[in-house]
């Protein structure tokens, strides 16, 4: 993967492009925003979590890239719309926007889900996605770009989480929206993918809060000898920031609504 990466960095794929990666401050967020920004693209890096959106605005700067810091809550219309606004005032444009921020959640029978809880999770992940692109378009119709959604394999390829309801609920309308934002939108040529993790090496744990009633409705499943069979382990973030600079870059400029899995084959095992 690093060779491929050297290889074509001379090309620098999304050279002087903007880009506002949400969910930034770890994970496949910062993967993709270390990644876009070694390819020549200034970042807007956005989170809930000032210290790690400061660390891996260093990280970048370090490297020789360009990025600013914006905190703000996706799940907050009047955040986003400010956050987005910012953006533009600080870079002048927005040609890439990874809308990434996201949550497990609260794991729970239906019949012990709190209304609260589910809300919390689609607000955060789904909600957050569509506010997150609502006010992006205005500040890319007039050059077009790319849109990046981090969904899963949970709710479009997977349904074996249990007490999953709400995050799986959450991921599968954010496909249904980009195949919806992908039509809408190619007028203006911006284009809207989604990426569709499995297992991989994240801290999205923190977000996850299992509940005593989960026993109550688990389901023994037996799988074969790992569970990840292309390398028997968990993916990288890195290797999602790959995909990311992919659909971000010109390379991919006749794919949109499109949802691209990347869990080595994890899926096709459920």
């Amino acid at each position: 993967m690093n060779e491929t990466k050297h290889n074509h960095s001379s090309m620098l794929l999304v050279k002087d492009q903007v880009a506002l990666v949400t969910g930034a401050g770890s994970g496949i967020g910062k993967a993709a925003a270390l990644l876009l920004a070694r390819e020549g693209a200034k970042l807007c890096l956005l989170s809930m979590n000032n210290d790690r959106l400061e660390s891996v605005k260093a990280q970048i700067e370090e490297a020789g890239g360009e990025a600013c810091v914006i905190k703000a809550d996706v799940s907050d219309p009047v955040q986003v719309k400010t956050a987005l606004e910012l953006a533009v005032k600080y870079w002048g444009r927005l040609d890439i926007v990874f809308a990434n921020a996201g949550i497990n959640g609260t794991l729970a029978p239906i019949e012990h889900l709190k209304p609260l809880d589910w809300d919390k999770t689609l607000d955060t992940n789904l909600k957050g996605t569509f506010l997150t692109i609502k006010y992006a378009i205005p500040y890319m119709k007039t050059h077009g770009g790319s849109i990046i959604i981090t969904s899963s394999i949970n709710g479009n390829r997977t349904f074996s989480g249990t007490g999953m309801s709400a995050y799986s609920t959450s991921k599968a309308g954010q496909v249904a929206f980009a195949k919806m934002a992908a039509l809408e939108l190619a007028r203006y040529k911006i284009r809207v993918n989604v990426i569709c993790p499995g297992a991989i090496e994240t801290n999205i744990e923190d977000s996850t809060h299992p509940t005593e009633e989960l026993k109550e409705i688990e389901i023994p499943v037996q799988f074969p000898e790992g569970s990840q069979p292309l390398e028997n382990g968990p993916g990288t973030p890195e290797q999602v920031a790959e995909l990311v600079l992919f659909l971000s870059s010109r390379e991919s400029s006749h794919i949109t609504g499109t949802e691209l899995y990347i869990d080595g084959g994890e899926s096709l095992l459920r």
